[in-house]
């Protein structure tokens, strides 16, 4: 198991004590490959195929701590205000490679599956704020997935999050159903499937 876990799935920005806008020479956060825990080593096996190999499902869903982030107004809002639908929450900032590469798919699995039932986040902890978080997904024409900000980047913190991007499912009761840390296939039909078992 040692051994797996030294096996990168992909490129992930490891947190080093804090998040920063000035990437990994200044805050600590290097770019390197990581894995996920080993394929059936928690939860639920069924989710652990394909492009959601590295997928760590919660032996059952699991409480998660009631953050706040900010919507474009600034107003703040609680994670608990989601409940009622399933929510793909995931973590990010717009100096970390990885999330660039990953937020089309986001994108397009919101494009697809978005409804009252299901919904895309895209929660920015970037210290810029919310405006500079904007300018990026505009850029990458990612304008499907809806945008919130934590500039102060506790909340990830409080996730436990060990490096960007982390991407959560969270079901309909607000609890978390699993977790990948790192860059995923989030438009591929392995992750639809894991959507549409968690909705359903």
């Amino acid at each position: 198991m040692a051994l797996s876990a030294l096996l990168g799935f992909g490129a992930v920005y490891v947190i080093g004590g804090r998040f920063d806008n000035g990437g990994p020479a200044n805050s600590g956060a290097v770019a390197q490959n990581m894995s996920a825990p080993e394929v059936g080593a928690s939860g639920d096996a069924s989710f652990k195929l394909g492009e959601m190999a590295a997928f760590v499902t919660k032996k059952s869903p699991e409480a998660l701590p009631d953050i706040t982030f900010q919507d474009a107004a600034g107003k703040e809002i609680h994670l608990s205000s989601l409940k009622g639908k399933t929510v793909l929450l995931n973590l990010w900032a717009t100096w970390c490679g990885p999330c660039r590469e990953e937020m089309p798919a986001l994108n397009n699995l919101q494009k697809e599956l978005g409804s009252d039932k299901f919904e895309v986040i895209a929660l920015s902890l970037d210290r810029a704020g919310y405006e500079a978080s904007r300018k990026f997904l505009d850029d990458l024409k990612a304008n499907d997935v809806k945008l919130y900000a934590d500039p102060t980047a506790k909340q990830g913190m409080a996730l436990k999050l060990i490096g960007m991007p982390t991407t959560i499912l969270i079901n309909k009761d607000g609890l978390e159903v699993g977790r990948i840390a790192g860059e995923a296939k989030w438009d591929s039909a392995d992750a639809k499937k894991l959507i549409q078992e968690t909705i359903n």
